[in-house]
């Protein structure tokens, strides 16, 4: 198993924070987006979704551009290489047909 996919692993699998990690994912790869604008559509308490963000950009799985609030969060190469694996996961995890508020 390579380097990309355990940290995938690790953090959406085998983590306490993962589905919540899932779902800022999720959502970042249909819309690249802000944390504040993350917070409402997944329904997930903004500094939360800061501290996920945090670590998944720490660990590779996101890009970000821009500064303080206005900070855009992108899917990265690592995501995009491994786009099949978090697919997988997120049905194993039974989020493969979830929807964001709008």
């Amino acid at each position: 198993m390579d380097k990309d996919k355990k940290i995938l692993l690790w953090l959406i699998a085998g983590s306490r924070g993962g589905i919540n990690r899932a779902l800022i994912l999720k959502y970042i790869i249909s819309s690249p987006s802000n944390a504040n604008r993350i917070s409402l559509a997944t329904g997930i308490e903004y500094k939360t979704v800061q501290h996920h963000l945090n670590i998944m950009e720490k660990n590779g799985l996101v890009s970000s551009m821009g500064g303080k609030y206005g900070k855009i969060y992108f899917p990265s190469e690592i995501l995009d290489k491994n786009m099949d694996n978090f697919n997988h996961l997120c049905k194993e995890m039974g989020l493969e047909n979830v929807e964001f508020n709008q």
